[in-house]
């Protein structure tokens, strides 16, 4: 029997270099939706190759794909993820009174995460002072302090998993002490299908070192260094992830051309490999994820056992 569910969007999500805006813009086209993208990067402008924006694929049958959450603020602005979620929301009101399908695309676990179960605790402002004190403290004495805090049901489902999590877990705690009659808005949680592209290893790795090959002949060093040339700094191009990173030391003279490319090659894998441990965090969590090795299996998943006439019918579009 056909389980047939309420879905109020779709969310294709991945490790780089999966297909994911691919898949995302035929869904897209297919079903008449537009896409709103899940990329922490993605937000800035003047960053398009290194954070694979990928503008000219967002066509269907030479038909524009509307998309969102991509350029809103310069590289030197501060963009956090509570900011994410008020745009977020704005942008999916707007696809919804549209009365097209919302269909969230990206490789940021967290901020897919944080849309979809509508995180509170990210409009608690960042602490700078207090974390770089925490900062050069060891993680068994953070977990220390974190635990000495009165706060018995925050602390059951606080994310302590790394270091970066437990200080941020810690500065909540402490502005839920500090704020005793702090009143969060309810909760507005999304109930999406999500599908997620996870190709082989091996096919994963090709991919990854194709596309590194292709973006920098495509420009991406003489990206970085227009940024670097407007003043944005490589402290701060480091932040926008690992070919930012790599790019801005070689264009300082820290390392040869050729190392940086092989050396950013294995780094953009080992990301790709933590953005998957994320994803499976995400599944313990709660989340069903449904995998697919290719992009013809998502459209077997929509039709056959979860499409809803929200999202019209797949048949009349040819596809079974």
């Amino acid at each position: 029997m056909i389980n047939k569910k309420t879905y109020d969007s779709i969310v294709v999500l991945g490790p780089t270099a999966s297909g994911k805006t691919r898949l995302a813009v035929k869904l897209a086209g297919i079903l008449n939706g537009e896409i709103l993208s899940a990329d922490a990067r993605m937000v800035y402008k003047k960053m398009d190759i290194g954070t694979g924006k990928d503008l000219l694929e967002y066509f269907y049958n030479n038909k524009a794909i509307p998309y969102h959450l991509i350029n809103l603020v310069d590289p030197n602005t501060s963009y956090h993820i509570y900011q994410y979620q008020q745009d977020f929301k704005i942008a999916f009101q707007l696809v919804q009174a549209n009365k097209k399908i919302p269909i969230i695309c990206g490789g940021s676990g967290l901020y897919i995460e944080a849309v979809i179960k509508d995180y509170q605790y990210t409009a608690i402002p960042i602490n700078e002072h207090q974390r770089l004190i925490y900062l050069n403290q060891d993680y068994d004495d953070l977990l220390t302090t974190f635990k000495l805090m009165e706060l018995p049901e925050y602390k059951k489902t606080a994310d302590v998993a790394t270091k970066k999590r437990l200080i941020r877990a810690i500065e909540i705690g402490q502005y839920l002490m500090a704020h005793p009659n702090l009143i969060l808005p309810d909760s507005q949680s999304l109930n999406p299908i999500i599908i997620g592209l996870n190709p082989n290893l091996e096919m994963r790795r090709e991919n990854i070192l194709l596309r590194l090959q292709s973006r920098l002949k495509e420009g991406l060093i003489e990206e970085v260094e227009g940024l670097m040339n407007v003043g944005v700094e490589a402290k701060r191009l480091a932040h926008f992830g690992l070919e930012y990173k790599w790019i801005s030391s070689y264009l300082l003279g820290n390392t040869g051309k050729e190392q940086m490319a092989e050396k950013l090659g294995i780094a953009i894998q080992q990301f790709a490999k933590r953005q998957m441990t994320y994803f499976r965090k995400m599944e313990k969590s709660g989340l069903k994820i449904h995998w697919i090795k290719q992009e013809s299996e998502a459209f077997e998943l929509l039709s056959e056992h979860f499409i809803n006439t929200d999202f019209g019918q797949l048949t009349n579009n040819g596809l079974i």
